[in-house]
This record gives C-alpha cells, sequence and structure tokens, in this order.
C-alpha cells in the first residue's frame, strides 16, 4: 500500500480534476468538495464522513470547536445545525475534500456479521461529531473510490464494495464506538435520532420535551441529558438553530417578507425573532435582507 502522504496527493489531485460546485458526484452518498471562499457558513448536517486532502475547516457545534486538515478526516453521527469555515481556502488554494454519508443500513449488516457488533454496548451517549487522522487504509479506500470517476461502469458493483470497506475501517478504528452507534437499534443515538429528526421535519412547531422524551422512548430527565450529550445543545437550543438557518435561507429567496419569514419559521413575535437571529448571525434579519435587495446574492 502507498504511504499517506503519495495516496493523499492522489486524493487531493483527482478531487480538483472531478469537484463540482453542487457537490455531487456519480457515485451514491459521495459528495465531493472543492471551496475557494472562507466565508461563514450555516448548515444541516447529515450522518457523514468526510476526508479533508487540502485546506482545512472549522466548525462550531454549541460551544464546542472542532478543526480538521488535510490528512484528516470527522465523524458526524447526526443531523446538527453547524458554523462553520474553511481555512484559509481561495481560488488559487481551494480547500479539497470528499464526503460519504454514514448509512445506517450499511452498517448494521457489518455489526451482525462480524465481532465488532458483540462488543460490550455502553450506555453513555457519545458526540455527535469528531475529529482525527485518517488511517494510510481508509485513504486507500477512498483513492480507489475516486479512481471510479473515471471507470463509471465501474461504480454499480465496485462503489458499494469500496464503501463497505470504508465503514469496516471505520468500525475497527478508534472512532468505531462511535460508528457502531449509527447502526445499532437500540443505541442512544438511535433513539435520539427520532427527536431530531423530528425537529428538523417540524422545526416551525410548538415543542413539549415530554412528547420527544417519549418518541425517544426516555424520561424526560434522560432524554435532555442524552440530548445535550450527543448534540452539544438542548433541545430548545437545537430548535432555535435549525428555525434561524432556515429563516436566513428564506431571505435570500425572499429578502422583502422579514416578518412573513419569521412568523413562517415560527417566531409569533416579532422582536424575539429580530434579537435571536441577530444574536446568532450578529445583524437584524431586515438588515440582512437590505444587504440581500442592494448587494450580491451571497449570504455574509
Amino acid at each position: 500500500m502507498p504511504d499517506s502522504s503519495v495516496l493523499l496527493a492522489e486524493i487531493r489531485d483527482r478531487l480538483a480534476t472531478h469537484a463540482r460546485p453542487d457537490l455531487q458526484s456519480p457515485i451514491d452518498g459521495l459528495s465531493l468538495a472543492r471551496m475557494e471562499s472562507s466565508a461563514q457558513e450555516y448548515s444541516l448536517t447529515e450522518p457523514l464522513l468526510v476526508v479533508m486532502a487540502q485546506g482545512g475547516k472549522q466548525l462550531l457545534l454549541g460551544n464546542e470547536v472542532f478543526e480538521y486538515r488535510a490528512g484528516e478526516l470527522l465523524i458526524v453521527t447526526a443531523d446538527l445545525p453547524v458554523t462553520g469555515h474553511f481555512i484559509e481556502a481561495s481560488p488559487e488554494v481551494p480547500s479539497l475534500g470528499l464526503g460519504l454519508v454514514l448509512r445506517p443500513a450499511a452498517i448494521a449488516p457489518l455489526l451482525l456479521e462480524s465481532r465488532v457488533g458483540q462488543r460490550s454496548r455502553s450506555t453513555a451517549s457519545t458526540p455527535a461529531m469528531a475529529t482525527g487522522p485518517a488511517s494510510p487504509e481508509i485513504l486507500d479506500a477512498a483513492a480507489r473510490m475516486l479512481r471510479l470517476l473515471d471507470t463509471p461502469d465501474d461504480i454499480p458493483v465496485l462503489a458499494p464494495m469500496l464503501e463497505r470497506e470504508i465503514l469496516w475501517r471505520l468500525l475497527t478504528g478508534p472512532h468505531g464506538e462511535v460508528i457502531r452507534q449509527i447502526g445499532l437499534a437500540d443505541s442512544s443515538l438511535t433513539h435520539i435520532s427520532r427527536a431530531i429528526r423530528w425537529i428538523r421535519d417540524n422545526y416551525a412547531e410548538p415543542m413539549r420535551i415530554a412528547d420527544l422524551a417519549r418518541l425517544a422512548g426516555m424520561s424526560p430527565a434522560a432524554f435532555h441529558r442524552h440530548f445535550r450529550a450527543i448534540t452539544a445543545l438542548s433541545p430548545l437550543q437545537f430548535q432555535k438553530r435549525i428555525r434561524l438557518q432556515e429563516a436566513r435561507s428564506l431571505l435570500a429567496a425572499h429578502p422583502g417578507d422579514v416578518a412573513g419569514i419569521g412568523h413562517l419559521v415560527g417566531y409569533d413575535s416579532p422582536s424575539q425573532f429580530n434579537r435571536e437571529y441577530r444574536r446568532l448571525f450578529g445583524t437584524l434579519p431586515g438588515q440582512h435582507a437590505t444587504h440581500l435587495r442592494t448587494s450580491t446574492p451571497d449570504l455574509p
């Protein structure tokens, strides 16, 4: 197997060749990123493995900061509202990385077919985000997956095999316990993820902790404890973050309807909407809307 520096160089070169602005690739579940700006971003993640090949990125989840650079990986195990920016990215030296969706349906069979799934199960909740070095084995499998972009007829047969290999390397590596939680039907992460999906899909609706706890199959106290341990946010903070990030996206499309957008995302009080929007984004929604009308369509 080539050493990590050779594999990383190949991954970087293939990403520079194939990455598109929409991040999509012909391989299901694989995204390719070429980012030329260090502007602040606000997004809702999904369970994902990211391998950075050039540059780096810094993410903020709650009050926790996660940073990963070339040769390192990011693991996300739940849908999370995050703030982040690429580090020193420019058109001359863009940040390059790949993302692979972490699917429970792909992880669960590996647990059933191996001793990994029989290991002792911790009742503690692990944070839904982690960083660390990318092993040579993961880099090798990632490089071989990217080679398929040059032989598209091989993708339907070989891409699922390489996805399985990458997942196996993760399960047997230092982040194995984190990955296992995605595939276990009775893990705390799986239970909390049901509540996360409800909040994500119904962010504008009133939220009752007792109802979410029941959905997760936990007592309210246990639910609140596990939710914060996994997401670094309380359920209320999580809902607010999704509401405000959705409002920010809507303002880009409808900058003249600030009050309507506030109501649409769940705020009955315009003053509360203004206050919380400014606390997160540093500007009032009306000022942001003015910026969108009078300058570029890009978000600040």
